[in-house]
């Protein structure tokens, strides 16, 4: 199989390793939020913490760091709302912390594959732009892997959002190369869901964001195919693919 599909890091370890390429998908707010910077210029460094060692690994980049939702200020608007981050200054490079895709994305770099953020605004981007790199093929095999969110106690939650924003890739592979059946299942899904944005809106992220005051985030993560940025990782930091 050329295309294949999984969920969260562990599945990222588990597939990396027999990957080429390696497409992180996590809508709500990872990948999204990359996406939004890269496409202004920025160089985004995944940081898998958001605690002091993030700031240590931001002084060690000459990189500005972003905070959490809450804490951002005046001096530092930075965060990992994909609407903050699109109406504030654009540093040349910019740490941001994760704990599910930034994760994914360690995981994959670690075992040399290339490494792309996809979210719902880029989905045809990313797919033509693999296809033509000749991804997705016996030699250079592509797996999707989207995040998801944790359950207090740290395992995986699945997140349909990911889901939706891995099946829109792979959906654009499936005429055209091997998938397997997850990723197959995946692309279904896409095909079948007659409104993207209300799911978007209404699914579990959707609403915590909702709750949490962060409506604007929802509606930023659901501009289908709204940009042609592809965010690779190159030299650890997510850069617009050349």
């Amino acid at each position: 199989m050329t295309v294949s599909f999984g969920w969260g890091p562990v599945e990222a370890r588990a597939l990396a390793p027999a990957a080429a390429c390696v497409v992180v998908v996590d809508v709500l707010s990872f990948t999204t939020a990359v996406g939004v910077v890269v496409e202004g210029g920025t160089a985004v460094y995944p940081y898998r913490w958001r605690d002091a060692t993030a700031v240590a690994y931001a002084r060690e980049k000459d990189a500005a760091l972003a905070v959490g939702r809450r804490e951002a200020t005046e001096a530092n608007p930075w965060t990992l709302s994909a609407a903050a981050l699109r109406a504030a200054p654009r540093p040349a490079r910019l740490v941001l912390p994760s704990p599910n895709g930034s994760t994914i994305a360690a995981e994959a770099a670690s075992g040399g594959a290339t490494v792309v953020a996809a979210s719902l605004r880029n989905p045809s981007a990313v797919a033509r732009l693999l296809a033509d790199r000749g991804y997705g093929t016996a030699d250079r095999p592509l797996a999707v892997i989207a995040s998801g969110e944790r359950w207090p106690d740290g395992s995986l939650r699945p997140a349909l959002e990911d889901l939706l924003g891995a099946g829109a890739v792979l959906s654009a592979f499936a005429r055209t190369h091997t998938l397997t059946p997850e990723a197959t299942a995946a692309a279904t899904l896409w095909d079948a869901t007659e409104d993207p944005v209300a799911a978007l809106h209404g699914c579990d992220s959707g609403r915590e964001l909702y709750e949490y005051g962060f409506p604007q985030d929802v509606a930023v993560a659901a501009e289908l195919d709204g940009s042609t940025a592809v965010p690779v990782l190159v030299d650890g930091a997510f850069q617009e693919a050349r």
